[in-house]
């Protein structure tokens, strides 16, 4: 199968520079203004895609719901605060015409079938599972209906339910990619997983990311370097910020530099040098570092050189270091004044 394919009009995979998704999740806290100001945000820092949560509570959720951690001090409920995270169909069809005036890619993670619906009108240009969703086979085989390729987080996962998940979208041959992820927010570098990302290769013979939640840029990094197709990041306005993915996201100045580093370091991993031939380009630099043969002192014709009759200086404009056995022996033919570059013309052979 090929690890290369298109999200919208960008090809990614292996070999092109990797997508950096800026994950908004609900760092928008239910604001669509807030969630505007983070699409400038995340193009203004040089990422390539804003992804968010198309959350609908009724769709999703029951007031049973426990909370993984008690943030919110206004939601009585886990199905509260998914309510108020709802934006409208026509207000997430701004947002993706925000994103796409900004040149970023759209995306957005389902959450129910009428999210996968929601987003199935908005034409997102590619799908997003989440780690919580990679059980939910039903919803992943609508997805996969779709046609449109399918990037799966295995925060959660077990191998065997990844190898359902990924089975789904292999029996349509959708195109499809597996991040790395380790749901702890946030996560210690001990347990980013980058060791996994060459057995997600091997495993399912596809490009492979990464979806980071340490708060820090070097994993990021670090996975460009080892050859992701995706790194994917939460992002915030700044670390003091309400919300609970805070402590695992990036500030703009921090996605700002992951989206240079990640791009440089693809230069790095891409870029072909042919030593010989830039030796042979460095050659005026190679004269003017590097050091002559000499005479240490002033020399008469005749003189049969040694050790004591000779230096090591610069320019490398004469016979190099690596001649000095060979002049050791050698008679002068002229005299020579000291710190004199030797040159093979100077000497009888």
């Amino acid at each position: 199968m090929s690890h290369n394919f298109k999200i919208g009009a960008r090809t990614v995979g292996d070999g092109c520079p990797p997508m950096l998704i800026a994950e908004v999740a609900q760092a928008h806290d239910g604001s669509l203004g807030m969630a505007h100001a983070f699409i400038d945000l995340v193009a203004d820092a040089g990422a390539d895609a804003v992804k968010f949560q198309t959350h609908i509570a009724a769709a999703e959720s029951t007031a049973a719901e426990p909370w993984r951690v008690k943030f919110s001090r206004q939601d009585a409920t886990r199905y509260d605060y998914w309510k108020r995270m709802e934006f409208s169909p026509a207000q997430w069809r701004e947002l993706k015409q925000h994103a796409t005036q900004r040149g970023l890619v759209f995306l957005s993670s389902p959450f129910s079938f009428e999210a996968v619906d929601l987003l199935e009108k908005l034409r997102v240009p590619a799908w997003k599972i989440p780690s919580g969703e990679i059980t939910n086979l039903p919803m992943i085989e609508r997805i996969v209906g779709t046609g449109r390729p399918v990037l799966i987080s295995s925060g959660m996962s077990a191998w065997s339910e990844l190898d359902a998940a990924v089975a789904v979208c292999r029996r349509t041959r959708v195109p499809y990619a597996v991040f790395q992820c380790t749901t702890a927010y946030p996560c210690p570098p001990e347990k980013i997983g980058l060791n996994v990302l060459d057995e997600l290769r091997r495993r399912y013979d596809c490009a492979v990311g990464l979806s980071d939640h340490s708060g820090e840029v070097y994993s990021g990094l670090a996975a460009a370097a080892l050859g992701a197709a995706f790194i994917e990041v939460h992002v915030t306005f700044h670390k003091r910020m309400f919300g609970p993915d805070v402590p695992a996201s990036l500030d703009p100045d921090q996605l700002h530099v992951l989206a240079d580093g990640i791009r440089q370091i693809h230069k790095m991993r891409t870029g072909c040098i042919d030593k010989d031939a830039t030796a042979k380009d460095l050659e005026p630099l190679r004269r003017m570092f590097g050091k002559s043969i000499v005479a240490k002192r002033a020399l008469k014709a005749g003189t049969v050189l040694t050790d004591s009759d000779l230096a090591l200086k610069k320019p490398g404009t004469g016979l190099g270091p690596d001649r000095w056995k060979d002049v050791l022996g050698r008679k002068l033919i002229r005299d020579v004044a000291p710190d004199t570059p030797l040159q093979e013309s100077d000497l009888e052979w």
